[in-house]
């Protein structure tokens, strides 16, 4: 567990009710199936990844928006029931950021978000000395994401973009960002390149590290392969944990949280991508997106530690 005096994570992203119905098998355009009962879950990238970085000890402090449905409080509650510091979650007038997820029968998943109160921003607040990190993705308002780097970089803070979903992106963005983590089909995007390999996955982080500062490092997560990375030092290939697949729901965002508390604790590349690995693994392990993250002891129990 963190220690009193530890780096600050704040996370500024998305809050989304997850809805999920379980399918046999993705609908074709046009096709109708029938799915199983539908739950909810507090989902939303930017709340799934301040819950998973929460769960393993850090200090998080989420910066995000909530409307004034009961999605909203919900959101907020389960934020802080898993140690997430809410001051800064605010609340607009209007519905609730919500994605529509399906999953099939393999755990593969399908994403539709009404942004609501995620795309309703006011003023960012101040980042205080004790920020160790920023962690952004793009389910907010680029605007928001620019203004967030823009301060960053002015206090030297070290940013962790998550760029999903993908978008084009200004250079003067990617050139604020210290880390790039992204999965292949995000980095097929922005670098042009063909990805269907892990050495394809390498080519496009290169590629795409061109466009961070000298010091960036680009990751680029491969699913049930793994994932590739890009650093001044090196470049490499680490493999997945070999789970059971139940649900991929907040597989991302639970490798983004737990990568910055590797690297906020460690220091260490490596470390970094074992506890994100090791927690992405987990995560997929059982259904729904916070509900699924695993806590400090569970990771230590799978790795042997406890």
């Amino acid at each position: 567990m963190a220690e009193q005096g530890s780096p600050v994570l704040w996370v500024v992203g998305s809050l989304n009710m997850d809805v999920v119905v379980s399918v046999p098998r993705h609908p074709l355009p046009g096709e109708t199936l029938l799915g199983g009962d539908y739950a909810t879950y507090p989902g939303g990238k930017g709340g799934n990844q301040a819950v998973a970085a929460a769960k393993l000890g850090l200090p998080v402090v989420m910066v995000g928006q909530v409307g004034s449905d009961g999605f909203g409080q919900e959101l907020r509650t389960a934020l802080g029931s898993a140690g997430v510091l809410t001051d800064w979650v605010g609340q607009v007038p209007g519905s609730s950021g919500i994605a529509l997820i399906t999953v099939a029968a393999n755990g593969e998943n399908t994403i539709v978000v009404s942004p609501g109160a995620n795309h309703r921003w006011g003023s960012l607040p101040p980042l205080p000395p004790e920020v160790g990190m920023i962690l952004v993705q793009l389910e907010i308002p680029l605007a928001v994401v620019e203004e967030v780097i823009q301060q960053a970089n002015q206090q030297g803070i070290p940013v962790l973009l998550n760029p999903a979903p993908i978008q084009p992106l200004p250079a003067s963005l990617l050139g604020g960002v210290s880390f790039l983590v992204l999965n292949e089909h995000e980095a097929a995007q922005l670098s042009g390149v063909a990805i269907d390999t892990e050495m394809q996955a390498l080519q496009a982080a290169r590629m795409l590290r061109e466009q961070l500062p000298p010091t960036g490092t680009v990751i680029v997560t491969l699913g049930e392969k793994g994932c590739v990375w890009c650093s001044p030092e090196r470049e490499g290939y680490r493999a997945a944990c070999a789970v059971e697949v139940v649900d991929t729901t907040a597989a991302g965002d639970a490798f983004c949280g737990a990568f910055a508390v590797g690297w906020l604790e460690t220091g260490s590349l490596i470390s970094a991508l074992e506890m994100a690995t090791t927690v992405a693994a987990l995560t997929v392990m059982r259904r729904g997106a916070q509900p699924s993250l695993p806590t400090r002891l569970e990771v230590a129990a799978f790795l042997g530690d406890a």
